[in-house]
C-alpha cells in the first residue's frame, strides 16, 4: 500500500500496519510514550496524534490504508501532542524529571522533544513505594498508568503477573495477586523495567538519575542455559551496573530471564575462589599457580607410570566455550594419550545425540528456533521451558496465544500445560509406549506422508508390526493417559499443515531413554515433518549453556571434534594430521566408567572442569566415595563446590563474564562470546590453565588464543570449516554445519538428504521397557527432578545472588491427596528416602503434581536430593534414569 506523509509517498506491506509504522517510514520523527513495537498497541498516551481524513486520530493504533494522507508537521497537531504531555507530566512529582537535561528516561527525553520544561511537573506525589523485590522497585509516584509493563509482562514474558489498579489519575501498576511485589507471581524477567518510559519501574544499582557514567558496554552471549541470549553488559569501575537483553539479539529479541538479566552478582562474591589451593594434612591451602600445576603434573606422571594413560581422565565443562572444551579434549588425546574425556551431555541429552544420530544422520536439532516458531501444532514433550527456558517458553506461549494448538506431554501440570490443547500426562517411564500410542493412530488414520515414506525413510515395514502390539486401549494402560487423549493428541499433530516437536530431558533421562529419542523422532518421520517444508522436526532443549558445543568439541570418549568417530580410521587421520601426533583408537570411559574405575583403584587421576558432580551427578554418596579413592582429582571451580572440597588441587577460574570465544546454543547456533570483566585475583580461564598445565608437562597444544582454537577445530571436522571469531563478530549467530566461510549454515537440517550412510530417515521399532524403578509398598511414590526457574543446575552462581531470596529452599512438591496421607502441610520439613539415600527437603502441596509422585529440583546441594537417585542408566549412553526413582517421606517432628 501506499500512504502519503507529510507530502511524501511511503510503501508499506499490507500486514497491519499502522499510521506510525508509515510515519517512521518517511523519516519524521513522531513521539510515542505508551508504544513499544514488541507489544500491542494501546493509543492511551495520545502523544503520537497526527490527522489523517480530516480527522485527529493516534497513530499507533489507527491502520494504515492504500490512499491515506498523513499530516504530522501541522502546528494544530503538534500543540495537541504537547498538550497531551503536559497533562501527563502535571500529575508527576518533581522528581519525575530529575536529569531530564540527560534525557535520562524516556519521558525526560519526550518532553525534551517537544519542549516541556521541568517545572511543568508539580503532582504532589505520595503514593509511596515498593522496594520489596532483589531486582524490580517501583515508585508509584512516577507511575503514568501507560500499561506497557502489564503488556509487557502478559504478551512477551506470559505472566501475567500485573495490572493496572485505581481510578483516574490514581490508577498505577501493580501485581496481579495483590500484596507486594515480592510475594507475586512475577518471574524478574526485568522487561517491565526495561519498557518502562518514567523509571517508575526501576532496577537496584542502576538509578536513572545522577548515575555515574557507564564506562564499557559488552555484547556478549547468555552463560546460563542453552538459550543462547545475547546480552549487553554494562560496567562500571570494575563491576557490573546491569546486563540488559539485547534488542537484536537473534534469539531472545530484547528479552531476558532472572538469571542472565540480573544473576550476575555471584562475580564478585567473597566466597569467590582467587588462588588455587592445594590439599596439605587433610586442607585446602593457598599457593601458587607454579605450586598448584607442579603438583597437578608430578600426579598425572605417577598415575601414567602406575597405570598407563588410560590412568587419567577429564570431565569437560559445558560451561566453558567450544574453544576451551576444545583445549581440554586435545590436552587428553595428544598430551596424555587417552580418549578419557567425557562431558555433562552425559547425564542429559547422550540420548538425544545417539537417538538423533540413528534417525536421521547428526546428533542436534533439526530446525532453527525461528521456523520452530512457526509452527501451528506444536508438541512439548517432557520439558518445562517456562521455568527452565523462560525465553523459549515466552517465545511458545506467545505463538500459542497467537493460535497455534498445543500438546504437551509431561506427568506435571506446569508451565505451557496450563494452555494446552491437550495435556498427556504419561506415568513416568512410559514414554516409548506413549510415542508408540501417538504412531498407531497416525497410521491407522492415515495421518502419515506416504511420498515422504516412500522415497525419503526406512523401516516402514518393521515400524508398522510393532506398532499393531500398541493400540490406544493398550497404551492408556501402561501410561495412565486416557484414550480420547491419546486419540486427540495424535489427530492434533497428524492433522496440522507444519508440526514441530520439542522435547526436553523428561524424554532422555530414562533407562531406556534412547529409544524415546528414537519412538518421539518416529512421529516427524511418518508426518514428513523433517527436512520438508511440512514440518520443523524435532528438536531438544538444551540444559547448560554449552552442552552442545562440548559436545560438538569433541569432548566425548568415543567421538572427536565434529563426531568423528575414535574408531574410524579416517576420523582419526583427520585429527593426527592437524595435531601431529597419534590419536588412541579406543574409546574411553564415559563418566559413570570414571567413577567406578576410580573406586576400582584403576583410574588414578581425575580432571574435573567446572562440574559440581558430587551436587548434579546420580547415587552421590558413590560419586564422593569415587573422589575419595582417586589419588588426583583436580577441580576448576569459582566456587568451593562439593566436589571442589574433596579435590586435592583446586584452580580458580575465570566465569562466562570474563571469557572470550565462543557457546553453540541449542539449535546449533555459534556465538561469540565477549569478556566484560578480568577474571578476579589470581583467576585464570579454563583456556589458560590448560596451556599452562601442557607446558609444565612440556607439551605445546598450539593454538594460542581462543580464536586459534576454533580455526584449528575447522580445519580438523569439516562441518565447523566456515566459521570463525572474525566472521562472527561481523555477521553474529551462525548455526554449523558451516562447512565454507561463504555459505550461511544450515538452519534447517536435510532438505536434500540425510546424513544416514543411505540418505534415508530410519525408523525405529524399539519395543517399550519398563523403567528401572517402580513404586511398591516400603517405596510407594515415583519421584521426578528437574529445574525451576530462580536457579540454575547446582546453584552454585545463582546462590550467591539475589536469586536466593526469591527460591530460597529445595522443595518437594505432591499432591494435596499424597500430603494428607503423611500429615503434610505447605512449609513443613520433610524426609525423602530411596534404596540410595536420603534428603532433607520442605514440603509444597500442589495438584501440579499427580498423586503418587512427588518432584524436586537439585539446586541445593546440602539437600542431597541426588544422594536418592539410582545409578540405573539409558542402556546405550549410560544417561541417568534422574527421572523415575521409588521413594517415601518421612515427616520430622
Amino acid at each position: 500500500m501506499r500512504v502519503t506523509v507529510d507530502g511524501m509517498v511511503v510503501s508499506l506491506a499490507d500486514d497491519g500496519a499502522s499510521l506510525l509504522d508509515a510515519v517512521r517510514a518517511a523519516g519524521v520523527e513522531l513521539p510515542t510514550l505508551c508504544h513499544d513495537d514488541r507489544m500491542s498497541p494501546a493509543g492511551s498516551c495520545r502523544i503520537c496524534l497526527v490527522r489523517s481524513g480530516g480527522t485527529v486520530v493516534a497513530a499507533c493504533v489507527t491502520p494504515a490504508v492504500d490512499g491515506a494522507v498523513v499530516e504530522v508537521a501541522t502546528e494544530d497537531v503538534a500543540t495537541l501532542r504537547r498538550e497531551s504531555l503536559e497533562l501527563i507530566v502535571s500529575a508527576l512529582p518533581p522528581s519525575a524529571l530529575d536529569g531530564a537535561e540527560d534525557g535520562t528516561t524516556e519521558l525526560a527525553r519526550v518532553c525534551d522533544s517537544l519542549g516541556i520544561p521541568p517545572e511543568t511537573a508539580r503532582g504532589r506525589g505520595g503514593r509511596g513505594r515498593d522496594d520489596s523485590h532483589p531486582y524490580v522497585h517501583l515508585d508509584r509516584d512516577l507511575c503514568i498508568a501507560c500499561g506497557r509493563c502489564v503488556r509487557m509482562c502478559a504478551e512477551v514474558q506470559g505472566t501475567f503477573a500485573l495490572t493496572l489498579v485505581g481510578r483516574g489519575s490514581d490508577t498505577v501498576v501493580a501485581p496481579g495477586t495483590g500484596g507486594s511485589w515480592a510475594e507475586s507471581d512475577c518471574v524478574s524477567c526485568g522487561g517491565c523495567v526495561d519498557t518502562c518510559p518514567t523509571g517508575a519501574l526501576t532496577e537496584p544499582g542502576l538509578p536513572i538519575g545522577g548515575a555515574k557514567p557507564i564506562a564499557t558496554r559488552t555484547r556478549t552471549t547468555c552463560g546460563y542455559c542453552g538459550v543462547g541470549c545475547s546480552l549487553e553488559v554494562l560496567t562500571r569501575d570494575g563491576e557490573v551496573a546491569a546486563v540488559l537483553p539485547d534488542r537484536d539479539g537473534p534469539l531472545n529479541r530484547g528479552h531476558a530471564c532472572v538469571k542472565g538479566r540480573f544473576a550476575h552478582g555471584f562475580l564478585h562474591s567473597p566466597e569467590r575462589l582467587t588462588r588455587p589451593l592445594l590439599r596439605r594434612g587433610g586442607r585446602l591451602e593457598p599457593v601458587s599457580w607454579a605450586e598448584a600445576l607442579d603438583h597437578v603434573a608430578r600426579g598425572l606422571r605417577d598415575a601414567i607410570a602406575a597405570g598407563g594413560p588410560d590412568a587419567v581422565a577429564a570431565i569437560s565443562s559445558a560451561r566453558a566455550t567450544n574453544e576451551e572444551n576444545y583445549l581440554i579434549q586435545k590436552f587428553m588425546r595428544v598430551a596424555i594419550g587417552t580418549n578419557n574425556v567425557d562431558n555433562c551431555s552425559r547425564l542429559c541429552h547422550a540420548p538425544s545425540a545417539a537417538g538423533l544420530t540413528a534417525a536421521f544422520g547428526l546428533s542436534g536439532g533439526t530446525d532453527s528456533f525461528d521456523d520452530v516458531e512457526k509452527a501451528d501444532c506444536l508438541l512439548v514433550v517432557g520439558a518445562n521451558p517456562v521455568e527452565a527456558h523462560p525465553v523459549v517458553g515466552a517465545r511458545l506461549l506467545q505463538r500459542v496465544l497467537r493460535g497455534s494448538r498445543l500438546i504437551v506431554a509431561d506427568p506435571r501440570s506446569v508451565g505451557l500445560a496450563r494452555h494446552a490443547d491437550v495435556h498427556l500426562r504419561p506415568r513416568p517411564g512410559t514414554n516409548v509406549a506413549l510415542f508408540h500410542g501417538l504412531a498407531h493412530v497416525l497410521l491407522t488414520e492415515d495421518l502419515v506422508d506416504a511420498e515422504f515414506l516412500r522415497h525419503r525413510a526406512d523401516g516402514l515395514a518393521e515400524l508398522t508390526a510393532l506398532l499393531a502390539d500398541y493400540p490406544p486401549e493398550r497404551v492408556a494402560a501402561v501410561t495412565g493417559v486416557p484414550v480420547g487423549e491419546l486419540v486427540a493428541a495424535a489427530r492434533l499433530y497428524g492433522r496440522a499443515e507444519q508440526p514441530a516437536i520439542v522435547y526436553g530431558l523428561g524424554v532422555t533421562e530414562h533407562l531406556h531413554g534412547t529409544d524415546g529419542v528414537r519412538a518421539l523422532a518416529n512421529l516427524a518421520i511418518l508426518r514428513g515433518a523433517v527436512g520438508t517444508d511440512h514440518g520443523f522436526g524435532v528438536n531438544p532443549l538444551r540444559g547448560q549453556n554449552n552442552v552442545q558445543g562440548a559436545s560438538d568439541m569433541g569432548a566425548l570418549p568415543d567421538l572427536l571434534p565434529g563426531y568423528g568417530k575414535v574408531i574410524d580410521p579416517a576420523a582419526r587421520v583427520r585429527a593426527e594430521t592437524v595435531w601431529g601426533v597419534p590419536v588412541p583408537d579406543r574409546p574411553g570411559l564415559r563418566i559413570p566408567e570414571m567413577f567406578a574405575a576410580a573406586r576400582e583403584g584403576t583410574l588414578r587421576a581425575l580432571w574435573v572442569i567446572g562440574e559440581d558432580v558430587c551436587a548434579t551427578d546420580p547415587d552421590a554418596t558413590r560419586v564422593a566415595e569415587a573422589l575419595e579413592a582417586c589419588p588426583l582429582v583436580v577441580c576448576n571451580e569459582l566456587f568451593l563446590s562439593e566436589t571442589a572440597q574433596r579435590a586435592d588441587v583446586v584452580l580458580p577460574v575465570a566465569s562466562w563474564l570474563e571469557k572470550d570465544g565462543t557457546f553453540v546454543n541449542f539449535d546449533r547456533r555459534f556465538q561469540r562470546v565477549r569478556p566484560a570483566l578480568d577474571p578476579p585475583g589470581q583467576a585464570r580461564t579454563d583456556f589458560a590453565a590448560v596451556h599452562a598445565l601442557a607446558a609444565v608437562l612440556g607439551v605445546d597444544l598450539g593454538c594460542r588464543t581462543s580464536a586459534a582454537a576454533l580455526a584449528e577445530c575447522g580445519r580438523l571436522a569439516p562441518i565447523f570449516g566456515g566459521l570463525s571469531h572474525e566472521r562472527l563478530d561481523r555477521e553474529g549467530a551462525i548455526p554449523w554445519p558451516c562447512q565454507d566461510p561463504g555459505h550461511p549454515g544450515e538452519a534447517k537440517l536435510y532438505r536434500k538428504r540425510f546424513a544416514t550412510p543411505d540418505g534415508l530417515a530410519h525408523l525405529s521399532a524399539c519395543p517399550y521397557l519398563p523403567p528401572g524403578e517402580t513404586p511398591d509398598d516400603d517405596y510407594p511414590l515415583i519421584l521426578v527432578t528437574g529445574r525451576r526457574w530462580a536457579h540454575y543446575n547446582s546453584g552454585s552462581m545463582t546462590r550467591h545472588t539475589g536469586n536466593i531470596r526469591l527460591d530460597p529452599v529445595d522443595r518437594l512438591d505432591l499432591h494435596p491427596a499424597d500430603a494428607a496421607r503423611h500429615g503434610l502441610h505447605d512449609g513443613d520439613p520433610v524426609t525423602v528416602e530411596s534404596r540410595h539415600g536420603r534428603a532433607a527437603l520442605t514440603a509444597r502441596v500442589s495438584d501440579e503434581t499427580a498423586p503418587g509422585q512427588v518432584f524436586c529440583a537439585f539446586h541445593f546441594p546440602s539437600s542431597g536430593v541426588n544422594t536418592l537417585t539410582s545409578d540405573r542408566a539409558d542402556t546405550v549412553t549410560s544417561c541417568p534414569e534422574y527421572k523415575v526413582t521409588a521413594v517415601r517421606l518421612r515427616p520430622l517432628a
